[in-house]
């Protein structure tokens, strides 16, 4: 068993978890949750002795991680599938680990066939995809065949039929009276694997409760009738009942209706009581997704903003940045960075852009690195020095003309 108790622990000013308290029992699965930044790879951490609380106290079988006597024949754990070593083959990477551990070589390619990487247990984990990677992640946690196992994102880049098998092999540890702590995003799979929720949010805790209490207590249950023919004399009648029953009678748009307040049985007994005829009465429960909507939305800390994709465009010519009405103002330059300045045509024979530049030395710096490439002048822009010689007749119709073409490349680079 997972214990936490007054967990916190801040980086600096700030406080990624704050006095978290729960248990993770054996004999179920149960799922973490929390949206992005809440401080679930934080608890991981310190559930594994990676980090260090700041208060508090977690452990695990009543002992802390760092005091497990041959840790990883106790605790097995998935928290980052690419921290592998890409120049080792699978079952050498796997054979490291047991050999540090003690684990006989035997148990390295049982769990390798287990996670289906038997055929290519020789190959460099550098080839792998991510989907391979995390089959190699979880062979190592269960390289031990602990009692605890504590998985983040296991489903993570896995294909239909991996996702089911990652569901099936977390049922099947838990009925073995394994501890089971999965971290997800995946409402769907929590949904379809899970018993028991942890919920977090900001670092506090939210929720800890069955999963059917969860959905229960964060969702609005009700019931959806649908009298014969949709008889207007019929629906009043009904509601008219159900009302004095003490339910809740909405009208939906297709006929029916949506009653709250009253259970199923109940439902069916009024209505036969009126001499009713019902030709739908059927429960809708919120989804865990719904449910874990409303109860985190208020610790969202990264929302998204309006897509406007005119802010994308350029302002049209002879318009300025503050005049066009759905163009957004460029972001502010990175600081310590020398900003440069508009580019005007230098004098005849002193493009730097004209020719290459020599060998070993500094590339130019083109006018496309500018903040933003202002509308190309339709007439030939004068020379900021005036000291500078006045080009020949022909000249500053040609120089203009190379400068538009070799902006008109930069920018497609």
């Amino acid at each position: 068993m997972i214990e936490a108790v007054g967990l916190t622990k801040r980086y600096g000013a700030k406080t990624a978890v704050y006095d978290l308290s729960f248990q993770v029992r054996p004999g179920t699965v149960t799922g973490f949750l929390g949206p992005n930044g809440s401080g679930k790879s934080t608890t991981m951490r310190m559930i594994l002795g990676l980090d260090r609380p700041t208060a508090g106290r977690v452990t695990i079988g009543g002992h802390a991680y760092r005091s497990l006597p041959n840790a990883p024949r106790q605790v097995g754990a998935l928290l980052d599938a690419k921290a592998v070593h890409g120049g080792r083959s699978a079952r050498n990477h796997l054979l490291s680990l047991a050999q540090l551990a003690g684990i006989p070589a035997a148990r390295v390619d049982e769990v390798l066939g287990v996670v289906g990487l038997q055929n290519v247990a020789r190959k460099r984990s550098r080839g792998f995809s991510l989907g391979m990677g995390q089959r190699l992640g979880i062979a190592a946690a269960l390289l031990g065949d602990p009692q605890v196992l504590l998985f983040d994102e296991p489903v993570n880049g896995l294909d239909p039929e991996g996702i089911l098998w990652v569901r099936n092999l977390m049922k099947m540890l838990a009925s073995e009276g394994r501890t089971v702590f999965v971290s997800s995003h995946l409402m769907s799979e929590m949904a379809l694997t899970a018993d028991h929720l942890i919920v977090i949010g900001r670092g506090q805790l939210m929720a800890d409760m069955s999963i059917t209490d969860f959905i229960s207590a964060n969702s609005a249950d009700f019931a959806r009738v649908r009298v014969q023919d949709n008889g207007s004399e019929k629906r009043e009648k009904l509601t008219a009942t159900l009302t004095e029953a003490g339910g809740q009678v909405m009208p939906e748009p297709d006929g029916a209706l949506r009653i709250t307040g009253l259970a199923l049985p109940r439902i069916s007994d009024l209505a036969h009581d009126s001499d009713v005829r019902l030709w739908e009465l059927s429960p809708h429960q919120a989804s865990l997704e719904e449910a874990y909507m409303r109860m985190t939305q208020g610790a969202v800390d990264y929302r998204s903003t309006a897509d406007q994709k005119a802010g994308l465009q350029p302002p049209p010519p002879g318009m300025g940045y503050g005049q066009h009405p759905g163009y957004a103002p460029p972001p502010p330059a990175v600081p310590d960075v020398p900003q440069q300045g508009w580019y005007a045509p230098p004098p005849p024979g002193e493009n730097p852009y004209a020719t290459a530049p020599a060998p070993g030395g500094p590339a130019p710096q083109a006018p496309a690195q500018a903040p933003v490439a202002p509308p190309v002048p339709s007439t030939p822009a004068p020379a900021p020095v005036p000291t500078a010689p006045a080009p020949a007749p022909a000249a500053p119709a040609a120089a203009p003309a190379d400068l538009t073409a070799r902006d008109t490349s930069e920018d497609t680079r």
